[in-house]
């Protein structure tokens, strides 16, 4: 049986922001640009699961899930433009959410699933 790995633990909140279990890597609230345009959001939200996902050895072409949360669901198609440009056509599967965020000025959050390829 595979181990369960938690990383970014935060005892404050009572979380971990990154979970490995079963070749799989689920990654919590990405957000970034929080001030910026719903584009700039998800440009930086997608810098920050990037960046997190680099502490682990994995890139955006092995997310395989990603649920993207939004402060107005009629933002999507500003998300798929952005997407389009920095998934290549290597997409994951998504789901998008209409929420209201608890932070003020946000606008677009993601959660992601990546694979972790085994050797063999």
């Amino acid at each position: 049986m595979d181990a369960i790995t938690r990383h970014e633990i935060h005892e404050g909140w009572a979380h971990a922001g990154m979970v490995e279990a079963g070749g799989l890597v689920f990654v919590s609230y990405c957000v970034g640009n929080t001030t910026g345009t719903t584009t700039e959001q998800v440009h930086g939200a997608l810098d920050t699961l990037e960046a997190r996902l680099a502490t682990l050895g994995l890139t955006l072409a092995d997310v395989v899930q990603v649920d993207a949360l939004f402060a107005d669901i009629w933002e999507i198609p500003a998300m798929e433009a952005v997407f389009r440009e920095r998934f290549a056509g290597a997409y994951a599967a998504r789901k998008s959410i209409q929420t209201a965020f608890a932070h003020e000025g946000l606008r677009f959050q993601l959660d992601a699933v990546a694979h972790r390829g085994r050797a063999g």
